[in-house]
């Protein structure tokens, strides 16, 4: 289960990585655009920004910010604050950090389950992104399967009698 789940986590966080490059790529884009725009209007002249930058920016970010949380769950790589925390003996460290699992465990099927109304109202709607036109509730999955994901392995962590994945 260790193998699989770090496969997964990594593979997951590398393809939200990769839908990163074509927003890092398109704001590059308009970002030069508007500053051909101030270049040219010296000689009358005017560059337009890329229509539908917005609508593109907001909904790929909607499906690649999630899918690094699992990631970053299976390394333990979310900021813990225990100052005081590491002088309590093992066994109290040990249920605070299970009590802090079962905390986000609660919290991350919450907001599952909002975001699963969410995506049901938006295609029961008939939403579309205002400029591009494209549906919007596709774009909520990769969201639900990162809260899943992220949800799965905080479950084996709390499984596990150390709390490694």
């Amino acid at each position: 289960m260790h193998r699989i789940s770090e496969k997964l986590a990594t593979h997951w966080a590398i393809a939200g990585g990769i839908l990163i490059l074509p927003i890092m790529f398109v704001s590059t884009l308009n970002a030069g655009a508007f500053s051909l725009d101030r270049l040219v209007r010296i000689f009358g002249e005017s560059v337009p920004a890329l229509p539908g930058y917005e609508d593109f920016v907001r909904l790929m970010i909607s499906c690649a910010a999630l899918m690094f949380f699992p990631y970053c769950q299976y390394r333990k790589g979310h900021i813990a604050v225990d100052l005081f925390t590491e002088k309590f003996p093992l066994v109290l460290q040990n249920f605070l950090d299970k009590l802090w699992l079962v905390t986000l465990l609660a919290l991350i099927i919450f907001l599952a389950i909002q975001m699963t109304f969410g995506m049901i109202e938006t295609y029961q709607d008939h939403a579309l992104s205002p400029i591009l036109g494209w549906p919007e509730w596709p774009f909520y999955l990769p969201g639900l399967l990162s809260l899943l994901f992220w949800a799965g392995i905080v479950a084996v962590q709390l499984l596990n009698s150390k709390n490694n994945v």
